[in-house]
């Protein structure tokens, strides 16, 4: 196999030579909205290594939303995909405008209509930090099919110290008064995303959060890596804390509400496929639209250096199709061909896949290295199989379910 650091030098035309063949796009992260109103302290979009949002318009223009609703369209027909999601982003999507919003779904949807007739279908959602939904935003997004995800790190203002707006004021009032609304639209409410600090207690993070009855939660790691390691400090701080919250969880039986990563790695204990990004080895199928029109990889790789998510392409110019042959993508399709030797080796690879891409980085090596969260996540997921496995009195396959 051809070496992945840096990736700019992976062979492609050698690999699709040898067999390795493209796993089409399903979902599309639309940039409606280049700015947000906070700055918290986390975010990888506006605090990460790369800095190409200050280059690029506030807003999206018709003509990107025209074209892009076009690509995808293209895209699902030459695959003749049955499912597709688009997901509008910022910033915060919501200082467009919630029509422009449903606009930008409507051009999707009516343009992979149009190619593939209604054998594709096409779900959208927006993820939003709340401080903008109002009983019409809400109703107009819920009214045009339309599913709404919150950030929000916990249940109490101390929890969600650091989201806060430009002036350092707590969002806290303003999520709240729009999760409020958006419980009266269930249909709607697609579900909380938290990241997670080590110096909160995850008993009080996740009873907090239910409080809001969401129909699913999932947690983040802060996104770092080999050049700009977590903030906590130990031997596995995040391990800890999700252990903490995985027993409170999984000891609430039916009553527990759905946590992403908690299901992600119990699938892929049990041998179950799942597309999961910060876990397992499945391809990427996510690919980004920022506001001008221009095609990149995932967001998260703006924490790695200054053009890590570049792809070279746009709407304008360039098919889909086109992105999947750039090196970036096609070594997030590689599976456990793109992990290190270290994790080669290691009995928990299948379930971790390496961690989250970005978090693999560092500096000259690239990103074929062991995640910066290795020793949490092996805390984790040995943790979670002997649970899983206890709880199920069953014979398992062999592998890091058994782990003890």
């Amino acid at each position: 196999m051809t070496a992945l650091w840096p990736l700019e030098k992976l062979d492609v035309a050698a690999l699709r030579r040898s067999g390795l063949r493209a796993v089409p796009f399903r979902q599309f992260v639309l940039k409606v909205n280049g700015r947000c109103n906070l700055a918290c302290t986390y975010c990888y979009v506006y605090e990460g290594a790369d800095s190409s949002w200050r280059d690029r318009p506030n807003r999206v223009s018709p003509a990107v939303v025209q074209r892009t609703a076009t690509r995808i369209a293209e895209h699902a027909a030459t695959h003749q995909l049955t499912s597709l999601q688009i997901n509008l982003h910022g910033g915060e999507p919501l200082l467009a405008g919630v029509s422009n919003l449903v606009a930008q779904v409507s051009a999707v949807r009516e343009a992979v209509r149009d190619r593939c007739g209604r054998s594709c279908a096409v779900d959208a959602s927006v993820q939003t930090n709340g401080t903008l939904l109002t009983e019409h935003a809400v109703a107009e997004l819920a009214d045009a099919g339309v599913r709404i995800g919150v950030s929000l790190d916990g249940g109490t203002p101390w929890l969600n110290r650091h989201r806060r707006d430009h002036a350092g004021r707590s969002s806290w009032a303003k999520t709240v008064a729009g999760l409020r609304v958006l419980r009266g639209r269930p249909e709607a409410y697609a579900g909380i995303l938290s990241v997670i600090d080590p110096d909160s207690d995850p008993a009080e993070v996740y009873t907090s959060l239910t409080a809001f009855e969401p129909p699913s939660m999932d947690l983040l790691l802060p996104h770092a890596n080999h050049a700009f390691p977590p903030a906590a400090k130990g031997p596995h701080p995040y391990g800890d804390w999700l252990v903490r919250l995985f027993d409170l969880w999984f000891d609430a039986g039916e009553r527990a509400v759905p946590v992403r990563l908690f299901h992600e790695i119990i699938a892929l204990l049990l041998g179950v496929p799942c597309r999961a990004e910060a876990v397992g080895n499945a391809p990427v199928v996510a690919v980004v639209v920022d506001t001008d029109g221009t095609i990149e990889q995932v967001d998260s790789l703006k924490t790695a250096y200054a053009g890590a998510p570049a792809t070279g392409c746009n709407v304008f110019d360039h098919t889909f199709d086109d992105v999947l042959d750039h090196p970036g993508v096609v070594a997030r399709q590689l599976g456990t061909d793109a992990l290190s030797p270290t994790c080669l080796t290691c009995p928990l690879a299948e379930v971790c896949g390496g961690g989250n891409y970005a978090h693999r980085y560092r500096p000259v090596e690239g990103f074929r290295n062991p995640s910066v969260y290795c020793a949490d996540l092996h805390l984790l997921i040995p943790h979670i199989a002997r649970r899983v496995r206890s709880a199920a009195d069953a014979d398992f396959p062999r592998g890091p379910i058994n782990a003890r």
